[in-house]
This record gives structure tokens, C-alpha cells and sequence, in this order.
């Protein structure tokens, strides 16, 4: 058993899509698939159900996958004793957009000689790569708490609303959520990102409708390509569309103020890094 075959293994298990895992790990989808069947032999069992349309978790999977982060934390924390990390290491996501570039300009101007390593992962694994010390900190918004995992509030990100650009919505300063009840709403899973969905789909329901299901799963950029193509909508946090560039696609903020969630810095409760203090200060002036 290698330190790769349980790095695949708990990506494809986070992802439960073997080309999601393939392009997080940067690599090809063939030498995932590769090296998880080697893994599976090696154990002797099975560790997903696969199928044409979804990949999930044996009970055998499901089993070691606490077991695979744990050695992986602990092979980080036997490189760290040797070499310990310079800077920085902190957990990132692509919906952050305006604020990283922000932040890191600021954190740059308050700790020149810091240099600082990003990993752009998902929420959970930034989360336990913060509590099992892989982590310096990590960005994260609307997520459970965490044994020995603080997490330092920072700012709220509002939603906006993506519309096809030909659509008559598009051509709005702001819209009310009510205004899509009769687009379908295309959004992630909610076991992806269980803050948001709750959000976006409990305002839908204050409106006085259920959102009509659209496609979901696949990428941002999956998703804001099929909303160019039909109507359908999605919501993008704000920070992040000042970024994007998509022509077929409209950004339009809502109207009301609570569509928003918080983003707060998440750091280990019992040994925080030597550079919070300049970290915050530097989330807290971002945006000046």
C-alpha cells in the first residue's frame, strides 16, 4: 500500500466521480482508475460501486477512508518534523474569487519575507487538513464546527443570481428571488455544499415556490456553459463573478440583503499559526 494509492483513494472518495478526482489530483483520469484497482487488489476488496451514472463508497470504503486520512495527516506531520513548512499553508476554494487576491496583497504589504502556499481543496478536507496540521488555515463559510478546529468570522458573501444574457432578467440592477420562479434552478449537491443549497432553496420557498430542478453536478464552468445555452439559473457568490468572465452569462445581484453566507478563517484551536495576527489584519483591510 503507497502513500499515492490512499491520496487517489480519498479523492475519488470526496468527489465520487473518478475525472473530478482526476483534474483535483492534476492528473489523468486513467492513472486514478490505475492505481485505485491496484489498491482494491491489494485489500482484497472492493472500495467503490461503480456504475455509468455515480461512483459510491463500499462499506469497505467507507471503512478506510477515516483510516486513509489519518496516515496521510500523519506522513504530513513526519515531513513537517523534518523540514518544517516556511509560511504559510493555507486551504482555499475558486468561489473566493476578489477576496483571495485581496487578502494576499495585504497579507504580502504586513509580512513581506512570509511566503505562503495555496491548496484549493474541498471544505471538509480543508477542514480536517486544518484540525490534522496540513493546514495552516483555510478560507471556509457556513461549515459545522469542528473538534480542535477555531474558525475566526470574517466577512458575509452575497449571491447573485446567473442568467442566461439574452434573458429579460438580465437586463435588471437587482431582481427578488421570486422573479426566477419559472426558471429552472441548476445547482450543486446538496452534500457538496449543504449551507447553500439550504439557502438558496429555503429563499425560493419564502418566495412562494419550489425552484424547478435543473441540471446539477459537473463544475461551475459545466454549469454556467449550460446557462448559456438554455434558460436556466444558478446562484455565484459575488466575489467570485467579478472574476468570471462569461459572456453568455448575466450576474444580477438580489434584491434582498440576507442571501449571503459568512466566510470565516479556520485555524487549529490548540496551536494556531505564528502569522494569524497578520493574517487577520489582512482579511480585515483587504478590501480598503
Amino acid at each position: 500500500m503507497e502513500l499515492r494509492q490512499l491520496t487517489y483513494f480519498v479523492a475519488v472518495a470526496e468527489e465520487l466521480h473518478f475525472g473530478r478526482a482526476a483534474d483535483r489530483l492534476h492528473i489523468v483520469q486513467s492513472a486514478v482508475s490505475m492505481q485505485i484497482q491496484r489498491l482494491e487488489r491489494e485489500l482484497g476488496a472492493e472500495l467503490f460501486d461503480r456504475t455509468p451514472r455515480r461512483v459510491r463508497l463500499t462499506g469497505a470504503g467507507e471503512r478506510l477512508l477515516p483510516e486513509a486520512r489519518a496516515v496521510l495527516a500523519a506522513a504530513e506531520r513526519a515531513r513537517s518534523s523534518v523540514v518544517p513548512p516556511a509560511g504559510l499553508r493555507i486551504g482555499t476554494s475558486t468561489g473566493l474569487g476578489a477576496h483571495l487576491d485581496r487578502v494576499l496583497a495585504a497579507f504580502a504589504r504586513r509580512a513581506p519575507d512570509v511566503p505562503v502556499e495555496l491548496y484549493s481543496l474541498p471544505a471538509a478536507e480543508r477542514l480536517a487538513r486544518v484540525a490534522g496540521g496540513a493546514l495552516d488555515a483555510a478560507f471556509v463559510r457556513a461549515v459545522e464546527p469542528v473538534p480542535g478546529v477555531r474558525v475566526h468570522p470574517l466577512w458575509p458573501d452575497p449571491l447573485v443570481a446567473a442568467l442566461p444574457a439574452g434573458h429579460q432578467l438580465a437586463r435588471c440592477a437587482e431582481i427578488d428571488v421570486g422573479d426566477l420562479a419559472g426558471l429552472p434552478l441548476a445547482l450543486t449537491d446538496r452534500r457538496t455544499n449543504p449551507a447553500l443549497v439550504d439557502l438558496v432553496v429555503g429563499a425560493c420557498r419564502d418566495a412562494g415556490f419550489d425552484p424547478l430542478p435543473g441540471s446539477s453536478g459537473g463544475s461551475l464552468q459545466d454549469t454556467l456553459a449550460s446557462i448559456g445555452t438554455r434558460p436556466l439559473w444558478t446562484v455565484v457568490y459575488a466575489s467570485h463573478a467579478r472574476v468570471l468572465h462569461s459572456p453568455r452569462v448575466a450576474f444580477v445581484p438580489f434584491r434582498a440583503p440576507g442571501l449571503a453566507l459568512a466566510t470565516g478563517l479556520a485555524v487549529s484551536a490548540a496551536d494556531p499559526p505564528r502569522h494569524l495576527d497578520a493574517l487577520l489584519l489582512a482579511c480585515g483591510d483587504h478590501d480598503r
